[in-house]
């Protein structure tokens, strides 16, 4: 059984278990509270509160996620009581000398650690705020001008208190002595809202990883999540069972915040195999959307989750889900009513999940669109470009930049990447004099002086406009990673007839070939129409270097777009 109880002002709900205590300190703040410029502040909060523990024999650990941040740890009551004392103790009093260590190695865990191609749809569904900042690297961690210890420590005091805390314990009664009134009081915060960078669904982009990703937000239910287990057991009978063109084809159900969660499907293929993996893929989500659902499919994931409720420890493991939901401002399920609701649902309720999915559905595919499918194109592009000055690339008058007075363009061949200033949320500056723009729909563009040709004054505008919170000064740049401009490949005046000259080239070489046999077997032996050869080869060249060097042309052309 749940019991709910206060400790020190923090919600806590208590279950028994056997053996050693484990217990869970959730905050209400997440990478999805942050900016893009302060991203990593959360992150860095955690690691900091637990740098005093050291190295200890007690299982703990801290987590920070979209929109919560848990610490935990496993042990003797008196192990919780000291390990959350500390905790609590260090979020009020953060060892600020270690910030740019902390800093430090926080890039480094960045950097070996996979992203995996499940991190791109964030970025394509919210752009660069709320839950999209999940797809960005912690952007705070970085420059001179980062994240200070001001900010930290201010960020630990609005967040980290009392009123926006959760507790749980696999206990039925409090550990003695446990304290926690080192947390601040402060107030309770409800899950960030959702950004949209999607004008439409369902959508779809395409990914460089090969991997074929669907997500689909959803009101958070317990069709939804057995629909996920259903919809995870048909791709992987689909695509690697039966079509053998995956090695990993799931689906998970994830909470996003207290009302909604996120349903994510996956497959994997090889590069000559994923077309097919795409083609599975929709025809599975078709059928699940023609009601084609296996009354057994629905009875096995049924009974698997029923079986977690027959455990003698269920209670305590429903307890960090059971908290999570407090802490998102829902009221938590007992045991039986969650049982009642996972015997309740039909393959009707899962058919009509399956129609929810499609309807919010962005989908990642390898290489081609499909629109086939239904989908639309996830933007690419800006809808419309600024009014300003233009700055043309060294070399390329393909490509401009333009600064207008509430924003700035850049124009691809026509097509253009607009950041509004007020929209900005992220602007590096560089000291030779580059800046790399992010705007909150997720567009991004650069200005490089090594590309384009302008002045400070050029770019007051800008420098005037974009929002001072989400301007980062940068360390120097290294010579070498200053991006270069590349000539211009120019289209030969032969190309549009390249089909006459590779003809003359045919027909010259025949003609050559056919004069060099003719001499070789003349009954007057070889020797007497040298001239005739010389003449026709002379000419086969002449037609033949004029071709080639058109071709290589037409391919440089088309590889430089």
């Amino acid at each position: 059984m749940i019991t709910e109880t206060s400790v020190d002002g923090v919600r806590t709900v208590l279950a028994h278990r056997p053996g050693p205590v484990t217990a869970g300190l959730l905050f209400r703040v997440g990478r999805a509270d942050e900016t893009l410029a302060t991203s990593g502040i959360t992150h860095l909060v955690e690691h900091l509160a637990l740098h005093r523990h050291g190295l200890s024999d007690l299982h703990y650990n801290g987590a920070t996620a979209s929109a919560w941040t848990h610490f935990h740890v496993t042990g003797t009551p008196a192990d919780v009581v000291e390990y959350l004392g500390g905790v609590c103790a260090s979020l009020r009093d953060l060892p600020m000398d270690r910030l740019e260590t902390e800093k430090e190695i926080l890039r480094t865990e960045a950097a070996g650690r996979g992203r995996g191609p499940g991190h791109h749809p964030a970025l394509w569904r919210y752009g660069a705020r709320s839950y999209g900042l999940t797809s960005y690297a912690e952007a705070g961690l970085t420059g001179p001008s980062g994240l200070t210890g001001e900010a930290v420590r201010g960020w630990a005091e609005q967040w980290f208190t009392r009123e926006n805390a959760v507790l749980w314990i696999t206990s039925d009664a409090v550990p003695e002595g446990l304290d926690l009134t080192a947390l601040p009081s402060g107030s309770r915060r409800p899950a960030p809202a959702a950004t949209s960078a999607l004008p439409r669904t369902p959508a779809y982009f395409c990914g460089e990883d090969g991997a074929v990703v669907l997500t689909a937000v959803l009101p958070r239910s317990t069709e939804a999540s057995l629909f996920a287990d259903v919809l995870g057991k048909e791709l992987f009978r689909a695509l690697r069972q039966k079509g053998g063109y995956s090695y990993v084809a799931t689906a998970d159900y994830s909470v996003r915040d207290g009302g909604s969660a996120t349903l994510t499907a996956f497959a994997d293929a090889l590069p000559e195999k994923q077309d097919a993996v795409v083609g599975g893929f929709v025809d599975v989500v078709a059928a699940l959307r023609a009601g084609r659902i296996a009354q057994a499919d629905l009875d096995s994931v049924r009974s698997a989750r029923l079986a977690l409720f027959d455990a003698p420890e269920a209670d305590a493991a429903l307890l960090p889900a059971h908290a999570l939901d407090l802490l998102l401002g829902n009221p938590g399920q007992t045991k039986e009513e969650l049982r009642a609701e996972i015997e309740a649902v039909t393959t009707g309720d899962l058919r009509r999940v399956a129609e929810e999915m499609w309807a919010d559905a962005l989908m990642q595919v390898p290489r081609r669109g499909v629109e086939w499918a239904g989908l639309t194109s996830a933007p690419q592009h800006s809808d419309h470009a600024v009014d300003g000055r233009r700055l043309s690339m060294r070399g390329d008058d393909r490509f401009a930049l333009v600064v207008g007075e509430d924003g700035i363009s850049l124009l691809d061949r026509g097509r253009p990447t607009t950041v509004a200033y007020e929209d900005c949320v992220l602007m590096q500056v560089y000291p030779d004099g580059g800046r790399h723009l992010v705007g909150g729909d997720g567009f991004t563009l650069t200005v490089e002086p090594t590309l384009f040709k302008f002045t400070e004054a050029d770019l007051a505008p800008l420098d005037a406009g974009v929002p001072p919170a989400s301007v980062m000064r940068m360390p120097p740049r290294a010579p070498e990673l200053l991006p270069k401009p590349v000539k211009r490949v120019e289209l030969s005046p032969l190309a549009p007839y390249i089909g006459l000259w590779v003809m003359l080239s045919l027909l010259t070489g025949l003609l050559t070939w056919g004069a060099l046999m003719a001499e070789l077997h003349a009954p007057a032996g070889p020797g007497a129409d040298r001239v005739l050869i010389g003449g026709f080869a002379a000419v086969w060249a002449l037609c033949v270097i004029p071709t080639v060097r058109t071709l290589l042309n037409m391919r440089a052309y088309r590889r430089q777009g």
